[in-house]
């Protein structure tokens, strides 16, 4: 994650849970859904899963729940503790970022929810060449993020939560790094995975990449 978020998590690490079931109402429609979207993303991975910010461990516990080993990356140590409270030691949760880790053998898929949008552009492509080198063929990428067919999608969206009233939602989504399916999908392409996107909620989309 870039670090310039850092603070908004260690701040959120006590709340977040009550944000994803909707009881805060600015984030009602992004968080649709959440419960069925992590168990998307879980089904869709196998093997040793390498999670990027798994915050506080809730797509972790799917994983889990699921029989596959998890090492998690994650910058905030307010979340971390959280995440390891919850999962009492079943995964191992250690400091980093999307650029930033440390991990050792075999990693079969990698997994993220509600993160990657904290990257620029410019950084995504530099994870997914990263990521490329560490998955063998057939290993997957599958990141559920908020993300946008165009920019004029992306521009409407911001427009909606102002005539709203949502001025938190507005400026999040002016101030992080929300990006289109085209780009994603040409840096997918361009690290030799063949790419899907199949969308949960008029925000967010979940990303499934297959190592050639």
């Amino acid at each position: 994650m870039g670090k310039e978020f850092l603070e908004l998590f260690e701040n959120w690490a006590d709340s977040y849970d009550d944000t994803v079931t909707g009881h805060d109402i600015e984030y009602k429609e992004v968080f649709k859904h959440y419960d069925p979207l992590l168990e998307e993303v879980a089904k869709r991975s196998s093997g040793r899963v390498l999670e990027f910010g798994p915050g506080t461990g809730n797509l972790t516990r799917k994983l889990l729940d699921n029989g596959l080993t998890v090492t998690g990356i994650e910058p905030s140590p307010a979340m971390r503790k959280v995440a390891q409270t919850k999962l009492a030691g079943e995964a191992e949760i250690l400091d980093g970022d999307f650029l930033h880790f440390a991990i050792k053998g075999q990693v079969d898929t990698i997994v993220s929810s509600y993160a990657f949008h904290h990257l620029t552009d410019e950084e995504k492509g530099y994870a997914i060449s990263n990521y490329g080198k560490l998955l063998p063929s057939g290993g997957k990428i599958v990141f559920a993020d908020t993300m946008y067919e165009t920019k004029d999608a992306y521009e409407e969206a911001i427009a909606s939560a102002q005539e709203n009233g949502f001025h938190n939602l507005a400026e999040d989504l002016q101030r992080e790094y929300y990006t289109t399916i085209p780009v994603l999908k040409a840096f997918m392409e361009q690290n030799n995975f063949t790419v899907t996107f199949s969308r949960v909620n008029d925000f967010v989309w979940i990303m499934e990449g297959v190592k050639k």
